[in-house]
């Protein structure tokens, strides 16, 4: 994040000397590290969250997915596509049938 080496921080401790007192630097420095721990620790808990909420995301699509997919439906649409072709091949192969008459009206 952060490219921060033996001379940068030398010179902050420095300047932190210098600026805060020696009687007062190891307070400040606790105070300092304890509100760095508290923001890696915010920073790792959005990550985790974030990380759970994109792993949802993903469990919940794979889900929809799975329903939507029914290999019962596919083999039987299958079957439909096979029994169309089949009378098409059929009935371009033969002529076509005659037409019945209608039954007569019953009174």
């Amino acid at each position: 994040m952060f490219d921060i080496g033996f001379w940068e921080l030398a010179l902050i401790g420095l300047v932190a000397l210098l600026v805060v007192g020696p009687e007062r630097l190891p307070k400040v420095a606790r105070t300092a590290g304890k509100w760095i721990g508290r923001g890696r620790r915010l920073v790792q808990s959005v990550k985790a969250d974030i990380d759970r909420e994109i792993k949802a995301e993903e469990l919940k699509e794979i889900l929809e997915r799975q329903a939507r997919h029914n290999p019962l439906e596919e083999i039987q649409e299958i079957g439909h596509d096979l029994d169309r072709s089949l009378r098409g091949t059929r009935d371009s192969a033969e002529a076509p049938p005659p037409k019945a008459d209608p039954p007569p009206p019953k009174a």
